[in-house]
């Protein structure tokens, strides 16, 4: 997950470190006068370098912390899946084809948001544990080996035959787990069907509903009976 920093020079701290220093040198440094005099030049130094070297704005790689699902073991699933992501991650930084790059920074997006699902609705954690045991661990095997063959600039047409279906696989292994998403939210989406059906049936006995409405929620929604 990416956060933005803030990056701050140490540089005008050293300028109003070098004023004080370079005044008590040179003048003398007993008065009240001198030590306001030196306060601010120090304070002008600062001001001064703070404007010349500013705050650097930073995108940074940090560790996304998920909250306990109350569940022991959607816990130790998520758990797993993180380590996975981070050496996914890891590699990823290092893969020089930004095609391939930009799918796998997706995945990494797609199984931040299965994980927080299944954080959410822990009963839900059986339905990823093949993706835990089996899928992540056969992709990350298959971006080291990407990464070493890519690192080794190996121009031989049996490497680039295996880079090319590694690249291809992965649109594939991210359509899955975008499938996988979907899954997670298909009995939720059922739910909210049906409340949204028996709404507009109920609005509909009460003519609540306008009149070009009523003859579609008709057709759809058997009479009921309040």
């Amino acid at each position: 997950m990416k956060k933005e920093v803030i990056r701050k020079s140490p540089i005008p701290y050293y300028l109003a470190g070098l004023c004080w220093l370079v005044y008590s040198l040179l003048l003398p440094f007993y008065r009240l006068t001198d030590i306001l005099i030196a306060a601010a030049l120090s304070a002008a130094a600062f001001f001064v370098g703070n404007k010349i070297f500013a705050p650097r704005r930073e995108l940074v790689e940090v560790e996304e912390v998920f909250a306990s699902s109350g569940s022991r073991q959607a816990d130790e699933m998520v758990a797993q899946g993180q380590a996975l992501l981070k050496d996914i991650r890891f590699i990823n930084d290092r893969i020089g084809d930004a095609e391939l790059s930009a799918q796998i920074t997706s995945l990494e997006d797609v199984c931040r948001r299965i994980f927080k699902e299944v954080i959410r609705r822990p009963q839900k954690a059986p339905v990823i544990r093949r993706s835990l045991e089996y899928y992540l661990p056969v992709v990350l095997k298959l971006l080291k080996s990407y990464y070493n063959m890519e690192e080794q600039q190996v121009q031989g047409q049996k490497v680039q035959e295996t880079m090319k279906k590694i690249e291809g696989i992965m649109d594939t292994v991210l359509q899955a787990f975008r499938n996988q998403l979907d899954g997670l939210y298909q009995d939720e989406a059922l739910d909210i069907s049906t409340d949204i059906t028996v709404l507009q049936g109920m609005l509909t006995q009460e003519g609540l509903l306008p009149d070009e409405l009523k003859g579609e929620t008709a057709e759809k929604i058997p009479e009921l009976k309040l």
